[in-house]
């Protein structure tokens, strides 16, 4: 009876056990359908994204989403997903190379909009700045399709300046053009101090009514210098690594002649050791065999004598061993001393190298670049503080007229001066940097709003006080500011743009004045 009941017990135990599992079983089978579904969800979402692309590919997704209506079905998917996954691929390669494509177009037509000779400045200046811009590489249609919108803005904005006009519209002709981005051009690469005369020689003549063939002539003469300067720090770089490849040879040689030297002398150490080990056997042998005490006495000074002789020579090997560490252990630092040295002044030279790469070669002012990287650093320096931050733009008054009437040479030394000008007017923990042509940016820190118009008045009035003098005729040269602090919310970039539009309401009110947005 009893045993009965003890089965009729574990049989109910089991029972619970089993309806227990069933019960987590269920719930681990919903969970993972709740989870395929959601899946899915996301799954179609993201292919109704993706429609519109490509045919074959719109074909395929909407295969999947229905196969994903049934998630018993989903080892029949996988096969389609590596198919969707090539066609994915080769989708995406194909929107970067139109992406390509389309950017060249807008820097096509951004040109060809340069060309038309009654746009305004301000207007033909903000398509320079767009050019600029559309020189980098889109990532995303979402980069590609805003500059397009910015593109017809411009073209909008020329036809109804053209529209207004009773003059007819002129070209300037595509070579003058070409002539006028290569002056850019060469106004931002650093030649050396030798090519700088003849540069400027050029910049002169691209400035005049050039002929296509001295502008063929002039891409001859630039493409040289630079070709000649490539192959200059081509041939730095070959010397150094040169230099550098002797330096591991030697060290390389001067450390496995100290490992077989080493070796050697292990195998002497060895060997002598065995003979000292051979004396010694020989001396207990020899006293063991001794008949009196003479002769023990008499055998023992030999054996000590070959002895002495088998430890001056380890001696002597060591010795030896060590003079030859020494020796070895001098060349090899005398080499690393000298490939650090040499790494360190190919170092300094890259380092030159950076810097003048963040220097507006014809100013010595930070460039564009440096610009945008101290902008960056300002603006996360006033996110942690929010003390104030004031961002100005100035621009030359003028300053195409200096060109037109003076050279180009003179318009350098122009900007020149002021850069200097502006640079010493600024403390240390303010900045400026020529934005292009002739503009400058300036980044002013911890300056309230009652002073920072005192501030830019007496940069404007210093430059407007420069005694320049061009051709024995006195010329004053002044400056329009317009300037913005950064507000709560806003990036650093926006604050730009109002210290940009400022610039321009300066402009239209007479120039030589400042604006504060």
């Amino acid at each position: 009876m009893k045993d009965a009941n003890a089965g009729l017990s574990q049989q109910t135990l089991m029972k619970q056990k089993l309806e227990t599992a069933q019960i987590a079983l269920a719930e681990l089978k919903e969970d993972r359908n709740a989870k395929l579904r959601a899946l899915s969800g996301f799954i179609g979402h993201l292919s109704l994204a993706c429609k519109g692309q490509n045919l074959e590919l719109d074909n395929k997704l909407a295969k999947l989403r229905a196969s994903f209506s049934d998630v018993d079905r989903l080892d029949d998917i996988l096969p389609e997903l590596v198919d969707i996954e090539r066609i994915l691929k080769r989708q995406y390669s194909h929107v970067m190379t139109k992406l390509e494509q389309g950017r060249n177009g807008l820097v096509k037509f951004s040109r060809q909009l340069q060309r038309v000779e009654s746009v305004p400045d301000k207007l033909r200046k903000e398509v320079n700045y767009f050019k600029q811009d559309v020189g980098k590489p889109f990532h995303t249609v979402w980069d590609y399709i805003p500059k397009v919108e910015q593109l017809i803005s411009f073209y909008e904005q020329t036809l109804a300046l053209c529209f207004d006009s009773e003059e007819p519209i002129t070209y300037l002709p595509k070579y003058r053009q070409l002539a006028h981005e290569l002056a850019q051009m060469i106004s931002e690469i650093d030649f050396s101090k030798a090519q700088r005369d003849q540069v400027l020689v050029i910049k002169e003549q691209l400035a005049t009514e050039i002929d296509i063939d001295a502008l063929l002539e002039s891409y001859q003469t630039i493409l040289s210098m630079l070709l000649e300067n490539i192959a200059k720090e081509k041939s730095a770089s070959q010397e150094f690594l040169f230099a550098l490849n002797e330096a591991l040879m030697s060290v390389r040689d001067s450390i496995n002649e100290s490992l077989n030297q080493a070796q050697r002398n292990q195998q002497l150490k060895n060997q002598l050791n065995k003979d000292i080990n051979s004396q010694v056997d020989n001396v207990e042998s020899g006293l063991a065999v001794a008949d009196n005490m003479e002769q023990m006495k008499h055998q023992v000074i030999e054996q000590l004598a070959v002895l002495r002789a088998s430890l001056n020579r380890k001696e002597a090997l060591e010795q030896r061993e060590v003079a030859m560490l020494k020796k070895s252990v001098e060349t090899l630092r005398n080499e690393i001393n000298e490939l650090t040295s040499e790494t360190s002044s190919y170092k300094e030279k890259l380092f030159e190298q950076q810097k003048l790469n963040l220097l507006d070669s014809l100013t010595q002012l930070p460039n564009r670049a440096a610009l945008d990287e101290r902008m960056e650093q300002e603006y996360r320096h006033y996110q942690r503080n929010r003390n104030p931050l004031w961002v100005a733009v100035a621009d030359i008054d003028h300053f195409k007229a200096i060109n037109d009437s003076f050279g180009h040479s003179t318009g350098d030394k122009t900007l020149q001066v002021i850069a200097m000008a502006l640079k010493n007017s600024l403390r240390d923990t303010e900045f400026v940097a020529r934005y292009g042509g002739e503009e400058f940016v300036l980044l002013i820190p911890d300056v309230s709003h009652n002073d920072i118009g005192h501030l830019l008045n007496r940069v404007r009035e210093k430059i407007k006080n420069i005694p320049f003098k061009f051709k024995n005729q006195r010329i004053t040269v002044t400056l329009s500011i317009g300037a913005a602090k950064i507000i709560e919310g806003e990036h650093i970039l926006e604050t730009f743009e109002r210290a940009d539009a400022a610039l321009y309401k300066a402009k239209h009110e007479n120039r030589d004045r400042v604006i504060i947005d």
